[in-house]
């Protein structure tokens, strides 16, 4: 089984990992969305401004503050007053949970925070949390930061107000979708798996999800399809070999998603080349469009991992988050949806979250999960950090 045979190997991997963390400094923070189909076990999606902060059990708070006291002076040396800039999400009341949630828990460990909004037309905002300039240094009602701490994963662009700015922002605005695209991010995986596995002498793809980059697409306008349905056909085939490979007696799927975004939008699962051009008008409409009214033209079509994991109350479909501080994995939950099936984009309206310890002493009633299960999530989520901090070495480089 994966899980044993990752936990069995520790003593190889810690090592290793020291070694690779020298090399390369991992994002300030990030969250992974995992799939664990028993015989394989894989990041999805890697966000480097996670949401969600609130859904971490009472263990993961815990441990998220020494962490926060070691990565902050990694990535902005000496800073004590952070400002934070949220999404605009006003009325979502989930996300407002997760601000209030990592406001709480840098002041816990012993920084002092504000929070801020670049001024946009047509929009009232606060004085108190109205950002203003001055010179090439920002702040919000007298409040001057020494660092600038995005929760904002700058979509729709960097607001002119952090431009050019003294005070370093973290993580760097490049890494926002306005430039960062999945599949370059999958590349810088597939990397460091094929390192990784060549270590422990297994197949890569059993850590690795297969995917391919499509681009020059308009779903509305229906441009490009046959080029995607190509792709799909392509990573259907490769997919295949590798059950037959492993004697894996399933059908394979895909996902094909927008190759920048987040929130579960332009997201869709296909089974054959034949959907995509089988798309309906409604298809393409929501394909179309990401997050703040990006157009899609790129997707990445990446291998459907099912999942095998159930949770909540009902044992309701569910994949694991795992979310770290530097190169500390702190803790974790499941995304979990009572109307969903083990193949299907589980990021969607009617989701639900349930806490799970990844600590071996949890501090609260949420239930810990088996040792194996624990140090694997640990180990996939650290490397997918560390394929992110490759991301911002070679933005750096730029």
């Amino acid at each position: 089984m994966l899980e044993q045979c990752l936990h069995d190997h520790r003593e190889a991997i810690e090592p290793w990992f020291a070694t690779r963390w020298r090399q390369t400094p991992p994002p300030f923070y990030c969250s992974l969305d995992l799939r664990n189909a028993g015989y394989k076990l894989t990041p999805v999606d890697t966000n480097l401004f996670p949401a969600g902060f609130n859904n971490l059990s009472p263990s993961a708070r815990a441990a998220s503050l020494p962490a926060l006291r070691a990565a902050l002076p990694r990535v902005a040396p000496g800073s004590r007053r952070i400002l934070l800039v949220p999404e605009r999400h006003t009325r979502n009341r989930h996300y407002l949970a997760n601000v209030d949630t990592l406001c709480a828990l840098l002041r816990a460990a012993g920084f002092e925070v504000r929070t801020g909004l670049p001024p946009q037309a047509g929009e009232a905002v606060s004085a108190t949390m109205q950002l203003r300039r001055w010179g090439d240094r920002i702040g919000v009602d007298g409040f001057i930061p020494d660092v600038v701490l995005l929760n904002n994963d700058l979509s729709a662009g960097l607001p002119a107000i952090l431009a050019d700015i003294a005070q370093p922002i973290v993580p760097p605005p490049g890494m926002g979708w306005m430039r960062r695209r999945k599949s370059g991010h999958f590349a810088h995986y597939r990397t460091l798996a094929a390192e990784f596995c060549q270590m422990l002498h297994i197949d890569p793809w059993l850590i690795d999800p297969l995917f391919r980059r499509c681009d020059g697409l308009d779903f509305r306008h229906r441009q490009g399809m046959d080029r995607l349905a190509d792709t799909v056909d392509e990573l259907l085939r490769d997919i295949a070999g590798k059950y037959a490979e492993h004697g894996i007696d399933r059908a394979p799927f895909v996902a094909i998603k927008a190759d920048a975004g987040t929130y579960g939008m332009s997201v869709m699962m296909v089974r054959s080349a034949d959907q995509v051009g089988g798309l309906n008008r409604r298809q393409r409409n929501k394909m179309a469009i990401a997050k703040d009214g990006m157009p899609v033209t790129q997707v990445i079509v990446q291998e459907g991992v099912p999942t095998v994991e159930r949770a909540g109350p009902t044992q309701a479909v569910a994949e694991p988050v795992v979310y770290l501080i530097g190169n500390a994995v702190v803790g974790g939950f499941y995304r979990l949806h009572g109307r969903k099936g083990n193949e299907d984009n589980l990021n969607a309206p009617g989701m639900a979250f349930t806490a799970v310890s990844l600590a071996d002493s949890p501090a609260g009633p949420e239930p810990a999960l088996p040792e194996a299960r624990r140090y694997a999530y640990s180990v996939i989520g650290r490397l997918a950090a560390l394929a992110a901090g490759r991301e911002i070495q070679e933005l750096s480089a730029d």
